[in-house]
Order: C-alpha cells, then sequence, then structure tokens
C-alpha cells in the first residue's frame, strides 16, 4: 500500500514541477511584445522576465519614458526587467511583481501555467487583479550557414 502511495505522490509532484515550468518566449496578450521568462540566478528566487521583442508598429518609444524616476527613464526597453520576485507554490508562482512600461507602475502578480499551455499573468492593485493570457512562442533560430555573421534570423 505505501509504494502506491509514494507512487502516485510522486506522480502528483512531477506534474506540479511542470505547472511550474514557465521559462521561455512568450508573446503578451494583445501580441505587441515577447517575454523572455528564464530563472532569477538560483532556483529558489523563482522566475524573472524581460522584454525580448516590440512590435514596431505600436512601439511609441525605444526607452522606459514612462518610469517615474527621471534616472530609469533611458533605460532601453529591450531587455528590460518586467517580472521577477516570484515564490514557489504548489501549482503556481505568487507574491512577484510586474512592471508595466506603458504607465510606468509596478503591480503585485501572479503567474500560472494553465493546462492549455498557455500562460495566465495576473496584475493586481489592492484586491482589484486584472489577467492577461500569453502564449509560449518558438525561439528564433538563425538561418543559413554563415548566419552567425549576417545575422538572419527566422520563427521556425
Amino acid at each position: 500500500m505505501w509504494l502506491g502511495l509514494s507512487i502516485i505522490v510522486a506522480a502528483a509532484g512531477s506534474a506540479s514541477a511542470e505547472n511550474l515550468d514557465v521559462e521561455g518566449l512568450w508573446l503578451t496578450d494583445d501580441g505587441s511584445a515577447h517575454v523572455r521568462i528564464a530563472p532569477c540566478g538560483s532556483d529558489d528566487q523563482g522566475p524573472c522576465g524581460a522584454l525580448a521583442w516590440i512590435d514596431p508598429a505600436v512601439q511609441e518609444a525605444e526607452t522606459d519614458v514612462n518610469n517615474p524616476d527621471p534616472a530609469l527613464q533611458a533605460r532601453p526597453l529591450i531587455g528590460l526587467p518586467i517580472i521577477w520576485g516570484f515564490q514557489r507554490k504548489k501549482d503556481d508562482w505568487r507574491k512577484g511583481r510586474i512592471y508595466d512600461p506603458e504607465d510606468g507602475k509596478t503591480y503585485r502578480s501572479r503567474i500560472t501555467l494553465k493546462e492549455d499551455g498557455t500562460l495566465q499573468v495576473k496584475g493586481c492593485v489592492g484586491p482589484v487583479c486584472r489577467s492577461l493570457i500569453w502564449t509560449r512562442v518558438s525561439e528564433p533560430t538563425l538561418v543559413g550557414d554563415d548566419a552567425g555573421e549576417t545575422g538572419d534570423v527566422s520563427d521556425q
């Protein structure tokens, strides 16, 4: 009986770990940006995410002009950290922060990998939260023998 129970517990543990695997490249809900999520240093620090691409058709500025701190307004948007500080829970990441460069504000956040493979991203002010759904996208790959020299990329 204990062996059966330990197998069930092990299977539940691995399913939970899969639910916490949010690393990768994500397309934001409105399709205007890609966010690259990776570990923040050690495993116990949770995931961090930075802007990796912004649609030129919607990008009004190349720097963090809406940041309330004038010293930070010259930071480039590409590479800008926008999610950090998450704590691992059973099925999701909680107590993190998400920065919105459109309004220059930072919100409490929670991220959850859904069964369909999408990422639910919540930003909260007090008791009011807004949920967004991000979609995982493929990493760009280099094309051709001298892609390293030309920089040509393809979204395969």
